[in-house]
């Protein structure tokens, strides 16, 4: 399959961000965004008023008041148009899951969408990019679109072709960048200033130029030299995209004529999504672990809504349940929604299924159903399994973690007996009548009763975490398994060594005892 990639590039970004933030700007002769450099201000951005007088990005403000005196500025936010290019960004994946920011030439100036396997769902290319000038120029933002085989290509495409919208047929990319100014190329400034001075103002002028001149002439001070950026824009050279989100592979895909203005409407178009997603999953063998639930609005939000399950599934009447408890009925369709993606964002392999009567598949272990209803109605950390640790100590030798996004692992075997209620924290002991002091004791008291000890066995020695909180002394502790003259069984255990033993100093305090759990 030809790789095709579109450059999105939105005209004057920073002024609709600033438009649609705090209103239209004021009525004034020109109006330009302002921000720091080396030299003092500069002109940031210019609406098309302040660029008809001779205005331009980079300008100096001192330079611009000068041509304007009635020029109006307001302070630039590139934190705040990033943030809003990465909420169009996320809003662009109705038309195709690969979406990059756009790094080229000026810095982060756009967006890049490989649509090498999605243009079709659309009707073709130029429908696809018909589509997304409507869609985006209803919601206020001006944009020019190239498309063509390569990233390189299609940014210049859409810059330097003076068309809103620009489509390099496959395999065309040589005679349609041709005649483009050579800044197409995304070269910095000083390399490009240095071929201009040479004669050389278009694409085309290279194509017949020995490589190694212009490669030693031209290196550029980013290392991106013109016949590196030229082979990129060529496809000679291979040139990723870094993709915001992984693709998943399994997805479905409902586009309204006229936008979903209540939340009975997308329920009604749920079924279907279900029921495509979970045929695709079917074919594969495959169950999801999670779903996703995205839906464009009309005015460039995207409303997700993310369902996670402990186990794998396929069932079409749970998943609608579960989007239903996870709530549904409180997505926002702001002013509509024109669009619905649900994705499988994680996957495993699930076999094929025993059909029951109905024609559907055996449900669900019922402990797995309760825990996925249970956490699309709490929350997904309230409810929790406890999982092995690697750790010899008792306390740490388990941790609780959210129970969809674990699974259920026998503890390890130790060869040894563990008591079946473990006390957390370990609770202290009077022991006392030892026959020997690193033995176990013969009596000891526990919860204020004296207790004594008939049957022992041990020591089980486990030696410190010497590698956690240096600041903090450890020591070393011997477990012993204890019975007393009533029946019931101890874990009780000597913190601390009597004397001096190999790579464990003696601290100076004398050893402690203290109950750590109860055999059944």
């Amino acid at each position: 399959m030809t790789r095709r990639v579109v450059s999105l590039w939105p005209v004057d970004w920073a002024l609709t961000v600033w438009t649609r933030r705090h209103g239209k700007p004021p009525d004034a002769p020109a109006f330009a965004l302002i921000a720091k450099s080396a030299h003092g201000l500069v002109l940031a951005s210019v609406d098309p008023a302040a660029r008809a007088l001779g205005l331009r990005p980079g300008q100096r403000h001192a330079d611009a008041n000068a041509i304007e005196p009635g020029l109006v500025t307001a302070p630039a936010h590139p934190e705040g148009d990033r943030e809003a290019l990465l909420r169009l960004a996320e809003w662009c994946r109705r038309w195709t899951p690969d979406v990059a920011l756009d790094w080229c030439g000026e810095g982060l100036s756009g967006l890049m969408l490989e649509v090498s396997g999605s243009a079709h769902l659309f009707g073709g290319e130029a429908r696809l990019l018909d589509d997304m000038r409507y869609r985006l120029g209803r919601s206020g933002i001006a944009v020019r679109l190239g498309l063509a085989d390569t990233p390189g290509a299609a940014w210049a495409l859409a810059r330097f072709s003076g068309r809103g919208k620009t489509i390099a047929p496959p395999g065309t990319v040589r005679e349609q960048v041709a005649g483009l100014k050579l800044a197409a190329l995304r070269g910095d400034a000083e390399t490009l200033a240095m071929a201009s001075s040479l004669g050389f103002k278009r694409v085309g002028d290279l194509y017949a130029m020995p490589r190694s001149g212009l490669a030693r002439r031209f290196h550029g001070v980013d290392g991106l030299g013109l016949v590196r950026r030229l082979d990129q824009m060529l496809g000679l050279e291979p040139e990723l995209l870094e993709f915001l989100a992984v693709a998943p592979d399994h997805m479905a895909r409902a586009v309204f004529a006229e936008p979903l203005t209540d939340t009975p409407g997308v329920e009604a178009a749920l079924p279907g999504l279900i029921d495509d997603l979970a045929a695709q999953l079917a074919e594969h063998q495959l169950g999801a672990l999670e779903l996703a639930l995205m839906a464009f609005r009309t005015d460039g939000e995207v409303a997700r809504l993310v369902v996670r399950l402990g186990t794998a599934s396929r069932q079409p009447v749970f998943w609608q349940r579960l989007l239903a408890q996870k709530g549904i009925a409180n997505l926002d369709p702001g002013f509509g929604i024109d669009a619905l993606l649900l994705c499988a964002d994680r996957v495993e392999s699930l076999a094929a299924a025993q059909p029951v009567m109905d024609g559907g598949e055996e449900p669900r272990e019922p402990l797995n159903e309760l825990v996925d209803r249970l956490s699309a109605r709490l929350g997904d950390e309230a409810v929790s399994r406890p999982q092995p640790h690697g750790s010899w100590l008792p306390e740490r030798a388990e941790q609780w973690l959210p129970a969809q996004t674990t699974r259920h692992v026998a503890p390890p075997r130790l060869g040894r007996e563990r008591p079946l209620l473990l006390l957390d924290p370990a609770e202290p002991v009077e022991a006392s009548l030892f026959v020997v002091p690193e033995g176990a004791p013969e009596q000891f008291r526990w919860r204020r009763v004296v207790r004594r000890v008939t049957r022992a066995e041990g020591p089980e020695r486990l030696s410190a975490e010497w590698w956690r909180n240096a600041a903090k002394p450890r020591r070393t502790r011997d477990y012993y398994r204890v019975e007393d003259d009533t029946g019931a069984r101890y874990w009780l255990f000597r913190e601390g060594l009597y004397g001096w033993e190999d790579g464990d100093a003696f601290d100076g305090r004398a050893p402690t005892w203290w109950m750590h759990g109860l055999f059944a």
